[in-house]
């Protein structure tokens, strides 16, 4: 086929989360996702720690979370396909956000947001927190909110459940990569394919993570995403920890157990844009290490033993996700595209996109404030005194 319903540019977790809600609101819609690299060698899924948290300022991201963990926990039963259930090895350990003295109000207040969306959360001042876990230094800690319901997943399990329900429900996988969309007839009704063919679809949806701006550049539509290098590291100690959650503060520090130790990395937010892999193997060493053995002094012996890099897809206006369409100039062609918690919000930012294409609007979560519209209003809509 070269004429589809929906074509979906971008096969990784977002374009393939799409499709499969595309199916399940409407059965008999055609769907196609274009992906050039079945490998997922460089995806950003495959290269993140797999948390899931809903300590959020936002109401629709506390939603999504709610949501998306709540799919998560049932993965095994909503992505089986033919009697074979996907293993995503879900882990409910818990996050631990962690804030300074001076981030103690805001925190209180993100807290009772959270709580009026029926997040449980455990707030604690540095003395319940040292009661909690023995292991950390408290010292320069206003208050600490420990939400136990969250946790982590094996993001290579989310990915393939995700593509092997997406191909079982009919959606065609097409290994090739989308150079551009023709604008050409004044209605974008065309992708052009690397490979020198093209799609037709009456609707275009832009999941391609970091690379989406590339997508749409061909039709004037300016997304403020840029490539954001972020590295990831295995690393264990030889001194005893009691169990931890995801433990998470403002300075971008963020790791939790894995096996017999740990991964995370503590990610500079200076780092320059671009298409970066490479990995810089004195990091860990440099500005990791220092960040752990202060907030842990059992990671003072800390061994490092693999360290790889990833991309945010950093939304640069706001850091939050756009999720919508461009109403007045090109409405069927949708973005799900500038995650930096791209795996924990993709069930229900699939969802929404799939209710947006099938119903013309958001039917569960009204993500409206997570759209287009602001960016070219250039109205920023910010998490507060969160990550």
């Amino acid at each position: 086929m070269t004429s589809y319903d929906v074509c979906i540019i971008g096969g990784g977790i977002m374009g393939l989360s799409t499709a499969v809600f595309l199916k399940r609101l409407d059965p008999a819609i055609s769907v196609c996702v274009v992906e050039p690299d079945p490998s997922y060698e460089f995806s950003s899924t495959l290269r993140a720690s797999g948390g899931a948290r809903r300590l959020f300022s936002g109401p629709e991201n506390i939603a999504m979370s709610n949501f998306s963990i709540d799919f998560l926990t049932r993965f095994d039963v909503e992505m089986a396909v033919d009697g074979e259930a996907p293993a995503i090895d879900w882990q409910e350990q818990g996050y631990l956000f962690l804030v300074p003295p001076t981030g103690v109000a805001l925190l209180e207040a993100n807290t009772r947001t959270q709580r009026s969306l029926g997040v449980e959360v455990i707030l604690m001042d540095p003395s319940a927190l040292k009661r909690r876990f023995p292991s950390i230094n408290a010292d320069d800690v206003g208050a600490a909110a420990l939400s136990p319901r969250d946790g982590w997943c094996d993001p290579n399990g989310v990915l393939q459940g995700f593509l092997r329900k997406a191909r079982a429900t009919g959606a065609a996988i097409i290994r090739d990569r989308v150079a551009g969309l023709d604008a050409s007839s004044g209605v974008v009704r065309s992708a052009t394919l690397a490979s020198g063919g093209s799609l037709d679809a009456d609707t275009f949806v832009v999941a391609a993570g970091a690379w989406s701006p590339q997508v749409v550049a061909s039709i004037g539509m300016p997304l403020p995403i840029t490539p954001m290098r972020r590295f990831e590291h295995y690393f264990t100690t030889r001194t005893p920890i009691e169990p931890l959650p995801f433990v998470k503060d403002l300075d971008r520090l963020a790791f939790r157990p894995e096996g017999a130790g740990y991964t995370g990395s503590l990610v500079n937010s200076d780092e320059p844009r671009g298409f970066n892999f490479d990995v810089d193997h004195g990091y860990f060493e440099n500005t990791v290490w220092p960040a752990l053995a202060h907030r842990f002094p059992a990671f003072e012996a800390t061994k490092c033993h693999r360290s790889w890099s990833g991309l945010y897809e950093q939304c640069e206006l706001d850091g939050n996700a756009i999720i919508g369409n461009w109403r007045e100039r090109h409405p069927n062609v949708y973005v799900i595209a500038g995650f930096g918690h791209g795996l924990m919000h993709a069930p229900a930012a699939g969802r929404g996109i799939a209710e947006m294409i099938v119903h013309g609007a958001f039917q569960t979560i009204d993500l409206t404030r997570l759209g287009y519209d602001r960016v070219l209003n250039n109205t920023p809509y910010r998490e507060l005194g969160i990550l």
